[in-house]
Formats: C-alpha cells, sequence, structure tokens
C-alpha cells in the first residue's frame, strides 16, 4: 500500500512514464594519471565533458589518502555524491562513488567481500529521477580473481533478484576480460540483453571491456559508447562508459 501511495503521489506531482539519462561508469585509478600524477581536476574536467546524470566511479581514494578529493569534486562538478569506502588489507583506501544530479532517496551498500582477498562492495542507491517509480542504481567493482568474481556477482544478482521494486541499472568495473565467463553469462541472463561492450583498458590503447553497464528492463540502453578524449586518455588508466538510456518505461 505504501509503494502505491508513493506512486500515486509522483504522478500527482508530475512525474512522467519514462525519462532519456546519460550515464557512465568510469575506474578513476584514485585520480593519478597516466603521467603518474595525482590530478582531480583532470577527473572533474572530464565528467565536464561527458555531461552525465548519473556516474558511478571505482578505485576513488579514502579521506586519509586524499582528504580533499570528494569535495573537491562535489564543488567543481556540482553533483551529489554517495561514497562507499573500504578499508584495505594492503596499500591505499579505496572504493564506489554514486554522482547524481537528482536526489537520492536511499542509500544501501552491499558486502563483496571474500575470504583473505582484498574487501570489495557495491553501493545500492535509489534515486529519484522523476518517474513514476525511482531508479535503482547498483555501483560496483569486482576482484581480481575468477573465483572471487564469481561469488561478486552471486551475491549481486541475488540482492538484485530479491527485491526489484524499480528499474534497475548495474555499472561498474567487472574486471572480467573472459567474454563468456560464467560472471559475464549470469549478468546478461538476468538482464536479459548482451549490450556491446566497448574497450576500455588500458586507457591510451584499449584492449579489455572490463567496465560494463545494464540496464533492466531490458531494451533500456538506447546507446553505448567509450567517451574518450585526449583528456580521458591521460586521466586515469581506464575510459570512462557512456550509456543514453530510457527508464521507468
Amino acid at each position: 500500500m505504501a509503494a502505491e501511495a508513493s506512486a500515486a503521489l509522483r504522478a500527482e506531482s508530475g512525474a512522467v512514464a519514462a525519462k532519456p539519462l546519460v550515464v557512465a561508469t568510469w575506474n578513476i585509478h584514485g585520480a593519478v594519471g597516466a603521467d603518474g600524477l595525482y590530478a582531480p581536476s583532470r577527473i572533474a574536467d572530464v565528467l565536464s565533458e561527458i555531461g552525465a546524470d548519473i556516474v558511478a566511479l571505482q578505485e576513488v581514494a579514502s579521506a586519509q589518502v586524499h582528504e580533499e578529493f570528494l569535495r573537491v569534486l562535489e564543488r567543481a562538478t556540482g553533483y551529489g555524491i554517495v561514497a562507499g569506502l573500504l578499508r584495505q588489507q594492503h596499500g591505499s583506501d579505496f572504493g564506489n562513488a554514486i554522482l547524481s544530479r537528482y536526489p537520492v532517496a536511499s542509500v544501501d551498500r552491499i558486502d563483496l567481500a571474500v575470504g583473505r582477498y582484498e574487501p570489495r562492495g557495491a553501493l545500492d542507491v535509489c534515486i529519484d529521477v522523476g518517474t513514476t517509480r525511482p531508479l535503482r542504481v547498483i555501483a560496483t567493482h569486482l576482484g581480481l580473481r575468477p573465483g572471487e568474481r564469481r561469488e561478486q556477482v552471486r551475491r549481486i544478482v541475488s540482492v538484485v533478484e530479491r527485491d526489484t521494486p524499480h528499474p534497475t541499472l548495474l555499472m561498474g568495473d567487472l574486471n572480467e576480460w573472459y567474454l563468456w565467463g560464467r560472471p559475464l553469462r549470469w549478468l546478461h541472463a538476468h538482464f536479459r540483453e548482451v549490450p556491446s561492450a566497448p574497450r576500455t583498458f588500458p586507457a591510451r590503447r584499449p584492449v579489455f571491456a572490463l567496465d560494463r553497464i545494464w540496464v533492466a528492463p531490458s531494451g533500456s540502453v538506447q546507446r553505448l559508447r567509450c567517451h574518450s578524449t585526449e583528456l580521458a586518455r591521460v586521466a586515469s588508466d581506464h575510459l570512462p562508459l557512456v550509456a543514453d538510456i530510457v527508464v521507468g518505461m
């Protein structure tokens, strides 16, 4: 009943049934570029080039490493930012972040830690994009080992299948270069489409399609492309992956 009442209120307030959006996912390598320089301003400038409504970032350094990074990014871009930083066992702390031009209605976090491997996670947020139902956005960065990725995808699919009241957007760095590996096959089966996968890594001369975007219901992706400007090729070791989508249908 509460969900029905919420939908009715959205309809009365002028919410639309379907809405075009630009979304992107990008592993920013801690804002350290191909030249080895830490340059958060380049990350902000590439995001301005893309002009996306919602962005998933991976390898976002924690406050302990680069104290001002998220605040600088927020001021420079105008996005609202939700961070999901993780305590690493070795090296610098980093994690995921979601940037949104629209209000964030709820935030949850999915634990994807497997055994003694470096901890991983996913941000699971609902964003009010002005349609009759919020858009659910899951942003993640999967592990380096095949068995680890299989377990992480099982957990993500389980969470999505358990509660799918909204259109759902999954994006991130999946670290999966085997086109028909089980993690990709499971995700293709769940989202019921196989979008083309532009190569995004390494940024200067991409060979691997490590970064992915899926949307449910199927047919929501209108266009999928790499953002391969001169600045993007030096700002990180990955290129941003960008999609034009229509949600709320």
